[in-house]
């Protein structure tokens, strides 16, 4: 008599089985006129491939002593993105979550944390040009300062089929930043787009990752 094999369905995701540390490169000219020009070197790992979830998104990360900055190509769209300076949260586009003192044993952010929105596209009178703002995280023991306008740098090309964005952070913007005192930062992003769907750098949905430290990666900065 032949038994048939069993299929076994986690009920959790193997993100959640490890804490991820990943090195993050420096880059001296960081962030240019042209906006922030990475090449692959700077390429993040798509941790969300561990979960059987696809690839949406090339996001590259690097540093220096003037801040943070990304690089983000999102292809396969048969649509512009749905941007919105009103709607922040539920827009196309990046959210990035840093903590600059990688605190990631709370569940509770604190002044060193911080939210950032970067969109493609919905600024501007005719919503075409791109987003930049800071987000405030639920639960806060304590939020982070509020950055100035035009703090925060974005830069888009947005064609029928594809987006590339790259943002920036300065480092005046991220309280307790200190790449050589403090080289280890609390990360994660996620990319939205209505039409392809979520990719996270770390936990995803079904954890609070957009206001929990603990469910966030940790970054190295290293030359």
């Amino acid at each position: 008599m032949s038994e048939t094999p069993s299929t076994e369905i986690s009920l959790v995701p193997p993100r959640y089985l490890f804490r991820f540390a990943v090195e993050v490169h420096r880059c001296d000219k960081l962030w240019t006129a042209a906006g922030a020009v990475l090449d692959e070197s700077y390429r993040l790992p798509v941790l969300a491939e561990l979960d059987g979830e696809r690839q949406l998104a090339d996001v590259r990360m690097a540093w220096s002593k003037d801040g943070l900055a990304w690089w983000v190509r999102v292809e396969g769209k048969s649509q512009l993105p749905w941007c919105r300076d009103s709607r922040l949260e539920d827009s196309d586009g990046m959210q990035v979550w840093i903590d600059t003192r990688a605190t990631t044993n709370v569940h509770r952010a604190s002044r060193f944390c911080h939210r950032f929105a970067f969109l493609p596209r919905g600024g501007g009178p005719a919503a075409d040009q791109p987003v930049a703002d800071q987000l405030l995280m639920n639960r806060a023991r304590e939020n982070a300062r509020p950055v100035r306008p035009r703090e925060l740098q974005v830069r888009a090309k947005v064609t029928k089929t594809s987006y590339e964005l790259s943002a920036f952070a300065p480092a005046v913007a991220l309280y307790g930043y200190d790449p050589e005192g403090a080289p280890r930062l609390g990360f994660t992003y996620a990319i939205l787009d209505r039409e392809q769907g979520l990719q996270t750098f770390s936990l995803g949905p079904g954890f609070p990752y957009d206001e929990d430290p603990s469910c966030w990666a940790e970054v190295l900065l290293v030359e």
